[in-house]
């Protein structure tokens, strides 16, 4: 799937090459899919064939390594991982124990490939894993390398917290007792800083925040004098989302105004287990003869997704959940469209730092209908939510201010 982590991974990369950076980024488990170019190497550490098969068959963790190369293709791996591949935590239980137990583990073989592909590459002044999810990783990269390893921490705890007993106790522990041999941690929000702190037992000196940045390429804002009154849905279709909680906003909204222009619409990466999910919300707008406004445009990438965010009156992800990150937020507001968001995780940040949306009351539709209420009621401070939101995005969450931003964490954890 198209995967927020990997956009803001694949996104600071291309900046930091853009001013002057030699950078590698490599692929973990899969190769990634991006909107932009992608600039990730095309070998893949941890195949994630490989990995399957060595966790669930001892045969395949001694041999010949000529299969691994095999199942290491990204051509296979893209083959089989189109194939419904499930990305559940509730299934992946012990697999990421296996993982997480490192160079001791059942795992071994891909660990001494690490180490074989980092002998063969230029020795970088520092590494940075991508989440806490592969901090197994941090000690041998720092022995072999003799060089610092940063790990950021972009909303993992959310895959930690859905892992089923015992699993989720035991990864908790392997990452806590490796978190020594991380030199900086790396947060994407003062929440997620605050937050991961406690959760993983990171003491907070060691956890700087770079907040996260969008590229501006490409964005303008909503041209107003459009007929209607559209709410806009930007994220992963799964419960924890909201989308269920901005359809009985919606419904409450439409009863209220009784605007037969009001449209609900929605995009994002759909799974094949939350498909019953979003009929579901189908289901609910239906029962109240609201089943034409909604509509669900599926994944959409750079064009099409400036084309659905410029088309918005306003937006809202109202997660179940305390959201670490809040990129849709960041990229609505760019387009100059204002956000209506329940008051909790980085949404709170978000919002208040750039001045473009308005906070409501977690978990209450009816809070979120008043918010959305309030916006359709008034043009006028719907459009200069959406001045001020564009204006805060460009002065404290691009891509540029991000990439040197953590160029200065990286450049601070080399000095000590």
């Amino acid at each position: 799937m198209y995967c927020g982590s990997c956009f803001r991974d694949n996104a600071l990369a291309i900046e930091l090459l853009a001013q002057g950076h030699d950078i590698s980024l490599v692929p973990v488990y899969t190769p990634t899919r991006t909107e932009d170019t992608n600039v990730s190497q095309r070998h893949v550490l941890f195949g994630g064939i490989s990995v399957y098969l060595q966790h669930r068959f001892a045969m395949f963790r001694h041999g010949p390594r000529i299969l691994d190369r095999l199942w290491d293709a990204p051509r296979v791996i893209d083959a089989l991982a189109g194939r419904s591949v499930s990305n559940d935590p509730a299934l992946l239980g012990s697999l990421t124990v296996s993982m997480l137990g490192g160079q001791s583990g059942v795992l071994r073989r891909e660990f001494e490939k690490l180490m074989d592909w980092t002998r063969s590459q230029p020795v970088p002044d520092i590494v940075n894993l991508p989440n806490s999810l592969l901090i197994s990783m941090a000690a041998p990269l720092r022995a072999a390398l003799k060089r610092p390893v940063c790990c950021t921490l972009q909303g993992e705890e959310l895959f930690l917290e859905s892992l089923v007993p015992p699993y989720r106790d035991d990864a908790l522990g392997l990452i806590r007792r490796q978190v020594s041999e991380v030199d900086q941690f790396i947060a994407v929000s003062d929440y997620c800083a605050r937050f991961m702190s406690d959760y993983l037992k990171i003491p907070a000196s060691r956890i700087s925040v770079v907040p996260l940045g969008i590229s501006l390429s490409g964005y303008g804002r909503r041209k107003p004098g459009r007929n209607g009154f559209t709410v806009g849905y930007f994220a992963r279709v799964a419960p924890e989302k909201g989308l269920a909680v901005l359809a009985d906003a919606f419904v409450r909204l439409a009863r209220r105004v009784g605007d037969a222009s009001l449209r609900l619409e929605a995009a994002g990466y759909l799974s094949d287990n939350h498909r019953p999910y979003l009929d579901g919300v189908r289901e609910r707008l239906a029962k109240e003869g609201l089943a034409d406004r909604f509509v669900y445009h599926g994944e959409v990438l750079r064009e099409r997704k400036l084309e659905f965010l410029s088309s918005l009156d306003v937006m809202s992800v109202p997660a179940t959940y305390d959201e670490p990150k809040g990129l849709s937020l960041l990229e609505a507001m760019a387009a100059g469209v204002p956000v209506v968001q329940p008051r909790r995780g980085a949404f709170t940040e978000i919002v208040e730092r750039t001045g473009g949306g308005l906070l409501v009351e977690p978990d209450s539709p009816e809070a979120l209908a008043d918010g959305l209420h309030a916006l359709w009621q008034d043009r006028a401070r719907r459009e200069a939510l959406g001045r001020d939101g564009a204006a805060g995005v460009a002065a404290h969450y691009s891509i540029d201010r991000s990439a040197r931003r953590l160029v200065e964490v990286y450049e601070a954890a080399i000095r000590n």
